[in-house]
């Protein structure tokens, strides 16, 4: 269910950021790439046996100015993409993924920089007695980003042009079953675009002067809730809730600056306190710890028309029983405004490379 929710919200960021006025004009992309997996855990060290292979297709929606925020990111793309990756090794699989994306242009629009997120389906899972080498995956869908760094040229000969660059594609389901390690794929990718009606593209609306804007303080309040393990082979599932309560300061069209607190409470830790307690009777942990924690957190809140990129950076300040995860945590996803004051968001709260949990949350500003 949880990851139908997520589904369905990455398409109606999708669809309402695609919704605007006049004709639209589309393009589609097609890259092969050829790469390696990043050891950044030593735990899939013996997963890493070849170099991944894959195709990534992309649908994309460009933008002229009709919206003053498209304007302010140089007149950025939105599009869907599907992904195709044989990791090259038996215990891995192949992987399929279906993202939103957004393309950001450089250089006179030569560079192109995206950023997709979306849901993956890993071909062969962890099983305890037919795949127990595959510890980066332990279920079939996943959560997965991917970033592409490109040089790109449109239309160089009747609508067809060509692309080339770097991509980095991540796999995990951040913790909703366990294992869990992970994948990152760095890859040199390879391929064409091709502009429809290019013979009667629009031409971009001048951005004109910029006008200063900024807001008060304000105070936010969010209900962050979702299911992660104990992080322990064979796992069940628990539900977790943090209370978040913050104060955010708009700067300018683009950038608001957050800070605030937050409460944890995670049956996953109670859970996994317990278990310590009992297999390791001779350790540390007695089982009576509090498995409450309390952050504090500074971070940043990235504005696109009604859809927002989050990055936070928190500390535990509260933090009895250490032995979970780090101290230091991050939490970084998107953000959705539903009416003046209310907003919903997928995010996933981080130790470094270790994903913790994947929060859907729903919050109020004041």
């Amino acid at each position: 269910m949880k990851k139908i929710t997520a589904l369905i919200f990455l398409f109606s960021i999708y669809n309402s950021s695609a919704q605007e006025p006049g004709k639209n004009y589309y393009s589609f992309d097609a890259s092969y790439f050829y790469g390696t997996i990043a050891e950044h855990n030593p735990d899939i060290a013996h997963l890493i046996t070849g170099h991944p292979t894959g195709l990534i297709l992309g649908f994309n929606k460009k933008s002229f100015g009709l919206e003053d925020w498209e304007k302010r990111y140089n007149y950025p793309d939105v599009g869907a993409s599907f992904t195709y990756q044989d990791m090259k090794n038996p215990n891995l699989g192949e992987n399929y993924g279906l993202y939103a994306h957004m393309n950001f242009y450089l250089f006179k629009r030569n560079l192109m920089f995206r950023i997709g997120q979306g849901l993956a389906y890993a071909s062969n899972p962890y099983h305890p007695d037919d795949n127990y080498k595959n510890n980066a995956y332990g279920s079939r869908l996943l959560s997965s980003t991917y970033l592409m760094a490109n040089y790109k040229k449109e239309n160089i000969f009747e609508g067809l042009g060509v692309q080339a660059g770097l991509s980095l594609i991540h796999y995990s389901n951040a913790d909703f079953k366990s294992p869990n390690a992970s994948t990152n794929t760095i890859t040199f990718n390879l391929g064409v675009n091709y502009a429809l009606d290019h013979q009667n593209q629009s031409n971009y609306i001048p951005k004109g002067s910029q006008e200063k804007y900024t807001e008060p303080i304000n105070f936010n309040f969010a209900l962050r809730s979702g299911v992660n393990t104990m992080g322990i082979i064979g796992s069940k599932q628990y539900p977790f809730l943090t209370f978040s309560a913050y104060a955010d300061k708009v700067l300018n069209h683009k950038s608001t600056l957050q800070a605030g607190t937050e409460v944890f409470f995670s049956k996953a830790m109670e859970e996994r306190i317990y278990y310590q307690s009992v297999a390791f009777p001779s350790g540390n942990t007695t089982g009576d710890e509090d498995s409450k924690r309390v952050g504090v957190f500074v971070g940043h809140q990235l504005n696109f028309n009604k859809l927002s990129v989050i990055t936070h950076l928190g500390y535990y300040a509260y933090y009895p029983y250490e032995h979970f995860v780090d101290q230091l945590y991050n939490r970084v996803g998107l953000q959705r405004k539903i009416t003046e004051n209310l907003w919903a968001s997928l995010t996933v709260r981080s130790h470094y490379a270790n994903a913790e949990a994947v929060e859907i949350s729903i919050g109020y500003r004041l």
